[in-house]
């Protein structure tokens, strides 16, 4: 099928880019385009005016300020794999990236636009969750800063207004007593679209006690979700076998898919509980990723 017709703007700057989305009631922003086009030839979506936001400098950087990482909306997934910061801080979010759709696509898609899109099988929300993200949303009124959490809101829905653009997000560098882990189960290896995401971030003390922890679904409800009360299981305790189980027990009850996919409750507690226990296994004194 045929893209409709429609008007392509390509502003210079963030701000020329601000201004064509206040003064255009239709109009959307484009980057890499790997889930807008495909919507535009089905015809589930058919904007009048497509602002392309794909070679703005000030969306494509990834940085250091103030104890948090800050990543651009307009960064590539591809840039998560290669990046020294990452690889160092947070390399959980490599190994999203890693098996994120395939090679064309992670060159293409980016990070903002895969949290705007809000597919509930979208890889970045479930790491960007546990990681504590907040995301900044900019208009010409200026910026304005939500959690993560807040800002998805259901399948293919946020709190982005029609007039704003996802500019950032940024979350603390984890420490270096802390451990993440991310699985994803799919139909096959190679552009493989997630059936269930499952995230897990731990902090742990002197002792090796858990002093903080965050588990996340992506793929098992309407949009990512965190999971409080598996987190409460883990805090302040031990990472034993017991511990573990309980919270993955709490995930697989969290878990809210669709009719007919009631198996995802199964793999959530699966996933959850080999990610728990990958984490335990790291040493406690170091930053460490679940393998």
């Amino acid at each position: 099928m045929t893209l409709p017709r429609f008007e392509l703007f390509k502003p210079s700057t963030l701000a020329e880019a601000l201004d064509m989305l206040s003064a255009t009631p239709d109009a959307m922003p484009i980057a890499g385009g790997t889930n807008l086009i495909v919507d535009m030839r089905s015809g589930k979506l058919q904007p009048g005016t497509l602002v392309d936001i794909g070679g703005l400098r000030e969306l494509c950087c990834i940085r250091e300020k103030d104890g948090h990482l800050l990543i651009g909306g307009g960064v590539k997934i591809v840039e998560l794999l290669d990046n020294p910061m990452i690889e160092r801080d947070v390399p959980i979010l490599g190994k999203m990236a890693q098996s994120f759709a395939n090679a064309l696509i992670r060159n293409r898609a980016t990070v903002g636009g895969n949290l705007v899109n809000a597919a509930p099988c979208a890889d970045t929300a479930p790491v960007l969750l546990v990681l504590d993200t907040q995301v900044e949303l900019m208009s010409t009124s200026g910026p304005r800063w939500m959690p993560l959490c807040d800002f998805l809101v259901g399948a293919f829905e946020t709190k982005r207004r029609p007039d704003e653009l996802l500019t950032t997000i940024r979350f603390p560098i984890p420490p270096s007593r802390s451990a993440g882990g991310f699985r994803k189960m799919g139909l096959r290896k190679i552009s493989c679209m997630a059936k269930v995401d499952v995230a897990a971030y731990v902090e742990r003390d002197e002792t090796g006690h858990c002093r903080v922890a965050r588990l996340a679904l992506g793929a098992a409800s309407a949009a990512a979700m965190r999971v409080p009360e598996a987190e409460a299981a883990l805090a302040g305790q031990s990472l034993t076998p017991e511990r573990i189980d309980e919270a993955a027990r709490w995930a697989e009850t969290a878990a809210q898919p669709r009719a007919g996919s009631e198996y995802k409750h199964r793999v959530v507690y699966g996933l959850a509980r080999r990610i728990l226990t990958e984490i335990a296994s790291c040493p406690a004194g170091t930053k460490g990723e679940a393998r």
